[in-house]
């Protein structure tokens, strides 16, 4: 099949992810074939070095032949198995040993998932269960920054502060605050040095108002998002972690991290 073949399958019947299909389908999709070490190949021959990793996921390279024999293995023995009722095998058990091994010392256990947005939506409801077992059901608000990426799906484009996503997104999950983000351009020529640093007086009055002292319980929340993600990474000054997290401790709330 040529380019223009591709092309006129991919406009009829694909959906890509954030795109705008009126001028997809004026200029046609990039048709990638195959990938070799830190370059892609599309299929007009041209050779890429693929900068974005896939999608920032391709961290080993492309044609990496013991992936391939690991993988075509593991087929063969069992392609795939549910880890619900009470069932693993021995894949899941060694990788999540390997990662527990590998991962600071608080860090003893593994949930596996498919993709970063279903990891967020996962550990979401995950942290909101854990405080309803502790006895803490209103320890629900999750505080996140202004123009920070955590997913696609709704929890994860609510728990991200990407306002033309929520725009898309309808209702989103609820007792979720965002911040200003650590970046000073959008401050229009303010020094940095002038630039407000994030605290309670950032967050919308509504999450404030949970400061009462039934919710004043002590608690250690996570540690701010010290870069986003997918565009460039804004990296705030180090008395922005300190104030956030006086804001937290203060509060029924978690910060969220960035993937």
């Amino acid at each position: 099949m040529q380019t223009s073949d591709y092309q006129r399958l991919d406009r009829a019947h694909h959906l890509h992810p954030f795109t705008d299909f009126k001028a997809l389908g004026e200029e046609g999709s990039r048709i990638i074939e195959r990938g070799e070490g830190v370059y892609i190949i599309d299929s007009d021959g041209n050779r890429i070095l693929d900068g974005m990793a896939g999608l920032w996921c391709v961290n080993l390279g492309y044609g990496r032949e013991e992936l391939v024999e690991a993988a075509a293995a593991q087929m063969r023995q069992l392609p795939y198995y549910n880890n619900f009722f009470k069932t693993t095998h021995p894949p899941a058990v060694k990788l999540a040993e390997t990662l527990c091994r590998l991962a600071p010392p608080h860090i003893n256990r593994v949930f596996f998932t498919g993709s970063g947005s279903e990891a967020n939506d996962t550990v979401l409801r995950m942290v909101r269960r854990y405080w309803a077992l502790k006895g803490q059901p209103d320890k629900q608000w999750v505080i996140g920054r202004e123009n920070a990426y955590h997913g696609s799906t709704v929890a994860g484009l609510s728990l991200g502060g990407m306002a033309p996503m929520h725009e898309q997104g309808g209702p989103l999950v609820p007792k979720i605050a965002h911040v200003r983000q650590p970046w000073w351009f959008w401050a229009k020529g303010v020094p940095r040095a002038r630039i407000p640093r994030p605290s309670d007086a950032s967050v919308p009055r509504p999450w404030r108002r949970r400061s009462s002292s039934s919710a004043r319980r002590r608690s250690r929340p996570s540690s701010p998002s010290r870069c986003r993600a997918p565009a460039a990474p804004s990296f705030p000054r180090r008395a922005t972690g300190r104030r956030s997290r006086r804001c937290s401790r203060s509060t029924t709330s978690c910060w969220w991290r960035t993937r």
